[in-house]
């Protein structure tokens, strides 16, 4: 975790979707249903941030949606010149009591294997159904956000 500073932070959330399902993680810190992510690291960009978190939480590959852009994300390219994935939308949220605030871009991805490798055992996931969202407790944005990267994939006929 990297806290740039003291006040402010970016971050990524990742909606993974894989045959139809999202994957959701309760949060052991929080007690809350999210989705996968974490802070962009200083040598990283947005794109970086969202492919490592992905692997370092769950241990999958996955690949960020492009919008249905010609943008693709070209991680190999020199560092001032990469064109990179748009988030589908970016929100500011307070973390905690002390106010430290988080700008979160947040990202649709389809994963290429259901095969999760929690980076901590003692995380709970769930890979969930449009249908099965409302048989856990889960924030109202967190559902948003998870119904409409399974419609949208769903539409272009991504991760199913």
């Amino acid at each position: 975790m990297s806290h740039i500073h003291e006040k402010i932070d970016f971050t990524v959330g990742v909606f993974v979707v894989y045959k139809g399902r999202v994957l959701l993680r309760k949060h052991d810190k929080y007690d809350l249903w999210l989705c996968v992510g974490g802070h962009v690291e200083l040598h990283e960009d947005p794109n970086e941030a969202a492919l490592r978190e992905v692997k370092e939480e769950v241990g999958l590959d996955v690949v960020l949606w492009n919008g249905n852009q010609r943008t693709t994300y070209s991680g190999g390219a020199p560092w001032y010149d990469r064109e990179l994935i748009p988030p589908v939308g970016i929100n500011r949220h307070v973390v905690g009591p002390a106010g430290h605030e988080h700008v979160d871009f947040k990202y649709f991805a389809v994963a290429t294997s259901e095969n999760v490798v929690p980076e901590n055992k003692d995380d709970e996931w769930r890979w969930l159904k449009k249908s099965e969202l409302g048989t856990i407790e889960i924030l109202p944005n967190i559902r948003f956000w998870a119904e409409a990267a399974l419609d949208t994939l769903a539409a272009r006929n991504l991760g199913n």
